[in-house]
């Protein structure tokens, strides 16, 4: 734990939310050089849709069909059932407000729209969409793909702030849970915010291993390791092989490579890793997926390499990091969804089986949860 920077953010969120707006707008003008509105008006969606050239607009309508396809598989259906003439089971609902922070460094539509489809897709009925402005203005890709999900309230906002504002309802309404990535302030912040809202996760830096044989085309995994190290100096990249030819290819400064004696063991390792990407490129790739316990995505074969998943297969990048993987997983439609159990219970089998909680409350000394029982006729 970073105590210094605990302090730093909890510092400025107990700010923001003794201070509300006054506070956010200092921190904004201090961080992110802004004074201005913060809600995106109408007229700068218009002017970031004018500024997009036809092409781009089709590569992105494009990528939301394909997104929105992959996903609209992961939805559930309540799951009830009869029994002794009573109704039992499970109901899903869509959270009902929610907030994307979308960085602003280098501006990410991929990451409203790997976030704003599922859960458009989920039902959820109100988005808030956060981003640190850049010379006053939206990056104009974020505007478009907001516009084209149907999401109207996009805020100049960034850093510890945004979250403070999305968190205790500061310029905005206040959401139930917040999405997306972002640098350590933000992280630092949502986790600091989780209980008072929810949070997707605490992402942390790229990471990408790829498990590799003889076979793989050196050309392929050394640059599909490097594409994820282009994320910022903290990326990770792993090379576990059984290939000492492709192995002494790949040495570059930010690759750790491993050489194993077998792709059982490169397995292995990738469990112990539990990386955020991992890549199997070898004779038999789907062989190995039955070894791997600890990935946040697989990606099998020599043409599904990260950035393609990045981007345009459909499938979601919003992945754990830093080890995560041992517990959690990827981002889906159902993160936007909240389990409700329900019961609905006949006299019948009320009055038949209610002795079993007559007695619990006995053994945990609970008179009134005993009375409740004993007094229905």
């Amino acid at each position: 734990m970073d105590f210094e920077l605990e302090s730093y953010v909890a510092g400025i969120l107990r700010d923001i939310r003794e201070r509300g707006i006054e506070a956010v707008k200092e921190y904004s003008k201090k961080f992110d050089g802004y004074e201005g509105e913060f809600l995106v008006s109408e007229e700068e969606f218009e002017e970031a849709e004018r500024l997009i050239p036809e092409k781009d607009k089709e590569i992105i309508k494009r990528t939301i069909e394909r997104i929105r396809f992959y996903h609209e598989k992961q939805l559930e259906n309540d799951k009830l059932y009869i029994r002794n003439a009573s109704l039992y089971g499970i109901i899903y609902k869509p959270i009902r407000r929610i907030g994307i922070y979308v960085p602003g460094g280098k501006p990410l539509p991929s990451t409203l729209m790997m976030v704003g489809v599922p859960a458009k897709i989920a039902g959820v009925k109100e988005i808030a969409v956060t981003i640190p402005p850049k010379n006053g203005k939206v990056n104009p890709y974020v505007l478009y793909v907001a516009k084209l999900l149907g999401i109207k309230e996009v805020y100049k906002l960034g850093g510890i702030q945004a979250i403070g504002a999305m968190a205790y309802g500061i310029g905005m309404k206040k959401v139930d849970k917040i999405f997306g990535p972002g640098n350590k302030f933000v992280n630092e912040a949502k986790r600091q915010v989780f209980g008072v809202v929810g949070i997707d996760s605490l992402a942390g830096p790229s990471e990408i291993a790829v498990i590799a044989d003889e076979s793989a085309n050196k050309e392929y995994v050394l640059y599909d390791l490097l594409s994820q190290l282009e994320h910022g100096k903290d990326s990770k990249a792993w090379l576990l092989t059984t290939s000492r030819e492709l192995a002494e290819y790949c040495i570059r400064d930010g690759i750790e490579v491993v050489l194993c004696k077998s792709l059982e063991e490169c397995a292995e390792k990738a469990n112990e890793i539990a990386p955020e990407h991992l890549e199997i490129i070898t004779e038999n790739p789907m062989g190995l997926v039955d070894l791997i316990d600890n990935a946040g995505a697989i990606y099998l074969g020599e043409y599904t390499p990260v950035p393609a998943a990045d981007y345009f297969l459909g499938v979601n990048h919003v992945l754990p990091t830093g080890g995560a993987a041992k517990f959690s997983g990827v981002l889906t439609v159902m993160d936007f969804m909240k389990r409700i159990s329900l019961a609905y219970v006949s006299r019948e089998e009320f009055l038949a089986e209610r002795y079993l909680g007559i007695r619990l409350a006995e053994i945990e000394g609970l008179e009134m949860h005993k009375r409740s029982m004993e007094v229905r006729r």
